[in-house]
């Protein structure tokens, strides 16, 4: 330390001592006196001098004294040396890192200084009467700089580093540049002059004094025998003279991979084995290759170039293209072949031409494959099978033949049998040890034309292997249903119809399908060949017309017609039938549009006209409605006890809840009193007690004469006086209701249909009125009577 701080110690030395010098020198050196520049401040062309000038002073940092640092003096010419004059210091520090004496003018440092902090501070400095407080001299400004030590060492900012050189690189290769930096002020002296060196990692690398270039000294170095290495660089000021200061990082060295090693297969052979009974694709075993190199040098492809397995096995690359992956490429059979070859070779996929004369980059194997063996399932002859059958075939006729057997050494016996899912109705059977299929039901095309049987084969001495297949049996067309007309079996013929005239056209439909298409034959049955009415004409395009052999149609002569139609088919054996077709007379207009077929149509005379029968049918009507009018009148004058038009004794039955409740309510209404109203007496004190009233009962306002009168009816004159009693009585409930039993069925065409009174008659009902009570009793009158009928002619 003490050859490090010599030199600044001599110059801190010496600068005080010129300083001094400086302010001794007499004042006609420095400038004129105040008194002379005020005397001569009126002309204008003379030249004022200042009375004192420095323009700046040197310290050196990193001050490590007790006492403060003298840096200089500052001095004015009018000073007499009496304490008149006062010194006054401001600016950058002033007061806190520099201070003055203001009597002598003596500056002083009061901290440590570093250049490398802050390199120079600029001060104004002023000269005042101690007294007054006057300036003297204008103020002044001076710099304070601070001279470099060597206190830095160089560093390196972004170590340790990271370099990656390739593998056999060159010597004088480039690994990494490296660059130091030194705080130190580099314009002065060599204290910034750095100079790098190697510390450690001799002798595979080297770096450049002057610039830090990190480079390969070592030829050929193979990162499969090192690849990490540590570098330690050095950094040095002074020019890397004694006394200089250094500073080091770390260089990790990497070496990267190039494709300078063929791989190599581990093993010469490779002894695998597979099930027979491994699906296509499954996996025999995998292979590798081993590479030194990695990454991509180290990725390879593989392929079976030799062997007798190569149509039967196939090699792909695992995901990391690394390893080789041997798989079934087609079905293996032990009793066909027990064992394969394969000549497997393994080459590097991505190769540098510069290197190929370290080649070849590629290497072969020989891989065996054993199958072995494995019980499997009895086997068929065929995949599937396909038979026809004629859907007239016999009960046991023998369909198929279905033959299978076990594909092992052992040769086990085979039983069969058949899928019950395939045939749920059991129309099939099959031998259990032949393999016969057989029919045991009569087979119809109509119905299933298609049957699709699992047949399965099981080897005897173990139930679980068992194997399907399938077979499809198609049934046969056999010309065994006749032909049928289709469409409805109805037609009409107007009556003004003439002869020859299209009655209707008539098609038939068969569900047997010959191969050449249907043809169909149509004709009169034999009993209708010489119908006077209608004949047929064949179209011969599978289609009839029914036609008229005459004119004059009646409705009242005739209303249906029943004409019997042979029609046969062109298939052998022949199949035919006969459908009945219904022909109505209708009564139509102009344009051949019927207007009605009923019998009601024809009861008037032909005469009338449209607008004649409505006007009768009105008229009709109108009588109707009187008739019902007098009859509903005289309904109302038949019941005297409804004397009070205002009110409508009927209101209290629909409003009053009461309900009878049976056999076992025995204080309602007893039904017997009303066929002996003598026996009946009221007892005041008795009254039903289950419910009360709504309202109260309308039958107060009947007159009394009304009430006592007796009328036709004993029943009538009882009810009477009972309405009175429970008029009177709040407590007591409506006897209204007994109204609708005194005249149930009056003034109804079929009178009353109540049965209280049917117990009175032992005579056999007639029913035969029934009939006359039109078309709305026409059932019931089915049930009891006997209809009229007429039977028409059949054609």
């Amino acid at each position: 330390m003490g050859e490090r701080f010599h030199l600044p110690a001599v110059a801190s030395t010496l600068l005080p001592v010129a300083l001094c010098i400086l302010t001794l020198l007499p004042h006609s050196v420095l400038g004129r006196p105040a008194e002379e520049e005020n005397a001569g401040s009126s002309a204008l062309l003379q030249r004022v001098k200042r009375g004192w000038v420095w323009n700046q002073f040197f310290v050196l940092e990193e001050y490590t004294g007790l006492e403060p640092l003298y840096i200089g003096k500052l001095h004015s010419d009018m000073d007499k040396g009496d304490g008149s004059i006062k010194y006054i210091l401001s600016g950058e520090g002033a007061g806190t890192t520099f201070t003055i004496d203001d009597s002598t003018g003596d500056i002083h440092a009061l901290q440590r200084l570093d250049r490398e902090v802050k390199s120079q501070y600029l001060l104004r400095a002023q000269a005042r009467n101690r007294l007054t407080d006057r300036p003297l001299e204008p103020e002044s400004q001076f710099i304070v700089k601070i001279q470099d030590i060597n206190d830095n060492e160089p560093r390196f900012l972004d170590g340790p580093y990271q370099a990656t050189v390739p593998e056999m690189s060159n010597i004088g290769t480039s690994v990494i540049q490296l660059t130091a930096t030194d705080a130190d002020d580099p314009t002065y002296g060599n204290s910034a002059r750095v100079v790098y060196s190697i510390v450690e990692g001799q002798p595979y690398f080297s770096v450049d004094a002057k610039t830090g270039v990190v480079r390969v000294s070592l030829a050929d170095m193979d990162r499969e025998t090192r690849e990490n290495y540590t570098v330690v660089i050095q950094a040095k000021d002074m020019g890397g003279q004694l006394g200089g200061l250094a500073g080091t990082t770390t260089v990790n060295v990497t070496l990267g991979d190039i494709n300078d090693n063929p791989p190599m297969f581990d093993q010469r052979l490779y002894q695998m084995s597979i099930p027979e009974a491994a699906p296509v694709g499954s996996v025999v075993g995998r292979i590798w290759a081993k590479d030194r190199d990695i990454g991509l040098n180290a990725e390879m492809v593989y392929s079976i170039i030799d062997g007798d397995g190569r149509d039967q096995f196939d090699i792909s690359t695992d995901p990391t293209n690394l390893f080789g992956i041997i798989k079934v490429k087609k079905p293996l059979n032990f009793e066909g072949k027990p064992s394969y070859t394969l000549k497997v070779e393994g080459a590097n996929t991505h190769l540098d031409p510069s290197l190929r004369h370290r080649g070849p980059f590629k290497d072969v194997t020989i891989v065996h494959v054993s199958v072995e063996d494995v019980d499997e399932p009895p086997q068929f002859e065929s995949p599937e099978y396909y038979v026809e059958l004629s859907e007239d075939a016999e009960i046991g006729t023998l369909v198929k033949t279905i033959s299978a057997r076990d594909p092992d050494a052992a040769n086990n016996t085979v039983r069969y049998s058949i899928d019950k899912s395939s045939d749920p109705e059991k129309f099939f059977y099959v031998e259990l040890t032949t393999g016969s299929l057989m029919t045991v039901r009569s087979l119809d095309r109509e119905e299933i034309g298609w049957h699709n049987i699992t047949v399965l084969a099981m080897e005897m001495n173990n139930p679980t292997k068992i194997s399907s297949v399938s077979v499809a049996v198609r049934v046969l067309d056999v010309n065994d249903n006749p032909p049928t007309l289709t469409q409805y079996l109805e037609a009409y013929v107007c009556e003004n119809a003439k002869a020859g005239q299209l009655v209707k056209t008539v098609t038939a439909v068969d569900p047997d399908e010959p191969l050449g298409g249907q043809r169909f034959y149509y004709s009169l049955a034999p009993e209708a060949a010489n119908n006077p009415n209608f004949t047929l004409r064949d179209n011969q395009d599978n289609t009839a017309w029914i036609l008229t052999r005459r004119g004059g149609w009646s409705h009242q002569d005739q209303t249906v017609f029943y004409l019997p139609i042979f029609i046969s088919d062109g298939e052998q054996p022949v199949q035919s039938s006969t459908s009945t077709l219904t022909v109505r007379v209708c009564s139509c207009d102009h344009d051949g549009n019927v207007l009605s077929c009923t019998a009601e149509a024809y009861t008037l005379p032909a005469s009338l006209s449209r607008g004649a029968l409505i006007a009768i049918l009105a008229c009709i009507f109108v009588l109707l409605v009187m008739i019902l009018l007098m009859l509903s009148l005289r309904t109302h004058r038949k019941k005297p006890f409804l004397c009070d038009e205002e009110e409508n004794v009927h209101e209290n039955i629909v409003r009053y809840d009461d309900e009878g409740g049976g056999e076992e309510d025995t204080e309602a209404f007893d039904i017997a009193a009303m066929w002996n109203p003598r026996e009946a007496h009221h007892h005041p004190g008795k009254m039903r007690q289950d419910m009360l009233p709504e309202i109260e009962s309308l039958s107060r306002y009947v007159p009394q004469a009304c009430v006592m009168g007796g009328g036709d009816s004993s029943v009538h004159g009882y009810v009477l006086a009972k309405l009175l009693d429970a008029d009177m009585d709040a407590c007591a409930p409506p006897y209204d209701s007994l109204q609708t039993y005194a005249y149930e069925g009056e003034g109804s065409v079929a009178e009353s249909l109540s049965s209280l009174q049917s117990g009175t008659s032992n005579t056999d009902h007639e029913y035969d009125y029934l009939n006359d009570w039109g078309p709305r009793f026409k059932k019931l009158a089915e049930m009891y009577g006997v209809l009229e009928t007429n039977t028409p002619q059949m054609w």
